[in-house]
């Protein structure tokens, strides 16, 4: 954009830039590793947390879903004061770089934490370690999510630049995803000597937490800050917070956030008990033998080796619902990964993000709801549904934070005032109160159809009825209303291309 013109204190240069803010791939991949890292985490607790409270913990389902709700009464204060102390920060190295750095050693310890107990036996002490160590990890989680979310929005104002990071970013969370989704209850069996499943979980976390480390110091490194508020803007907390709590977009965003993690959170954790509970585990390991996943003994083969080294093959029935539920997952981040590449940037780009948005999100929430109709041995069906559903809702993963940013923008436009760290502080909390209350409300269900806690535990029909309708219907209903609050998001194409003009001619003059 004209006249704009940054420094880059840390490599002691100037770069003045007279055509648009363009990024370079390697600073948008090294962006793109801090989401991963992010996602290490994000992603485990999504689909693991409830399950691992109930099963490894031996918490009751409701007692699991009270454990993440308290957590986000704290999320209620921490998230808007990180977006303005990280709106307010000053430093050589910008206003949100910093946070990602300083925060990525705690944010990994509280990892691990959340997935250990220290020995603890009472279960009403587990219940207050897991409140913890869960809220701990939580508030690690906004004081680097949001400031590493925020640097997405300022490290360009060109709208196609925009969507290529988030684009690239989200390519590199589903990666994240592939590997969390896909490998975890592996690396779990394979890691748990002697049957020890808490040891085997304690392993698999400290190696996440190790890699999301490096990304995080690679994220920091590697990115810079671009765009920065008008320089008459003034210090006004008030006025941050008026100007955001009535942006109608921003509120739109809030409640499209809420609904998708609540929905996510929800059926994530659900088809875990799903596969577990529903699925046959004869047809899963017939469907499993046909992938070339099944083998008795070793065939010496380099394939057999990688595959082995991941936990990925099966010698016995009773070891399909680990593999199956992973290649499941693989699938599907799988088929996110292509979409999010291929469709993503096009279909907005020529569509516009709120368009493709609604109609994307229709899809997805259909699929969700067949996943009530497949008999347990229809194992191909099911595969199927979950192609389908992962196509559906892959141009929507990087579309999100590319709004949120956008969300920004209009704030500035409107008001000739700029909090992009509150702006995204919101929708983190959000996101973080969906992934809490989709995890809390499938908790209650699980006791209320009376499922009973504790590894090989068994469960009633009622109970596996519930485990069904929470992993399709339910949740289905609930993208729904993800769909309608996007219709009153007023951002369209045609609006966001003359707001992303007029705020670059503001730019370019003096005493902005």
């Amino acid at each position: 954009m004209d006249g704009i013109t940054f420094y880059g204190r840390y490599f002691n240069v100037i770069t003045t830039n007279t055509q648009s803010q363009k990024v370079s791939m390697a600073e948008k991949i090294g962006y793109s590793l801090g989401d991963c890292s992010a996602n290490l985490v994000f992603q485990m607790m999504m689909i693991y947390q409830t399950k691992f409270y109930t099963d490894i913990f031996g918490l009751e389902g409701a007692i699991a879903g009270t454990v993440m709700l308290v957590a986000r009464i704290t999320d209620a204060f921490v998230d808007p004061t990180v977006g303005l102390l990280s709106d307010r920060t000053k430093t050589r190295f910008g206003k949100y770089r910093p946070w990602v750095l300083w925060t990525a050693l705690p944010f990994m310890v509280f990892y691990v934490l959340a997935f250990y107990n220290p020995g603890i036996e009472d279960k009403g002490l587990v219940a207050l370690y897991a409140t913890l160590s869960y809220t701990l990890l939580m508030s690690l989680y906004s004081f680097n999510n949001t400031p590493y979310a925020s640097l997405g929005g300022v490290m360009s104002g060109d709208i196609k630049e925009r969507t290529s990071i988030t684009s690239i970013r989200f390519v590199a969370a589903t990666i994240a995803q592939f590997v969390v989704q896909g490998l975890t209850l592996p690396l779990v069996s394979k890691f748990s000597d002697g049957g020890d499943k808490a040891h085997g979980w304690l392993c698999t976390i400290s190696l996440f937490a190790c890699i999301g480390f490096v990304f995080l110091v690679i994220t920091f490194f590697s990115t810079r800050e671009r765009i920065e508020p008008p320089a008459s803007q003034k210090t006004d907390t008030r006025q941050d917070i008026k100007d955001v709590f009535g942006s109608v977009p921003w509120r739109a965003m809030f409640i499209l956030t809420l609904f998708i993690f609540i929905t996510l959170a929800m059926w994530g954790s659900a088809m875990n008990y799903y596969f577990e509970n529903y699925v046959d585990a004869g047809a899963l390991y017939a469907f499993l033998d046909r992938l070339g996943l099944v083998a008795m003994e070793t065939d010496g083969s380099a394939g057999y080796a990688v595959l082995n080294a991941f936990g990925l093959v099966v010698n016995s029935s009773d070891k399909a619902y680990e593999v199956g539920f992973g290649v499941f997952n693989m699938l599907g981040a799988l088929v996110q990964f292509f979409g999010v590449i291929l469709l993503s940037g096009f279909l907005a780009n020529r569509y516009g993000k709120k368009r493709v948005f609604i109609v994307c999100l229709s899809l997805t929430a259909i699929f969700t709801a067949l996943f009530y109709f497949p008999g347990k041995a229809d194992v191909e069906t099911m595969f199927v549904l979950n192609f389908l559903k992962s196509l559906a809702y892959a141009p929507t993963v990087p579309l999100l934070w590319a709004m949120i940013a956008d969300v920004a923008d209009y704030s500035e436009y409107k008001n000739y005032r700029r909090a992009t760290g509150f702006v995204f502080a919101g929708v983190v909390f959000a996101l973080k109160a969906g992934l809490g209350i989709g995890g809390a409300i499938l908790g209650f269900l699980l006791s209320g159809f009376g499922y009973v806690s504790g590894i090989g535990a068994e469960q009633s029909g009622t109970a596996i009825r519930g485990i069904v309708l929470s992993s399709s219907l339910i949740p289905a209903m609930i993208f729904g209303m993800g769909v309608a609050a996007l219709c009153f998001y007023p951002i369209t194409k045609k609006y966001n291309e003359q707001m992303q003009a007029e705020l670059a001619d503001r730019r370019s003059k003096a005493g902005y």
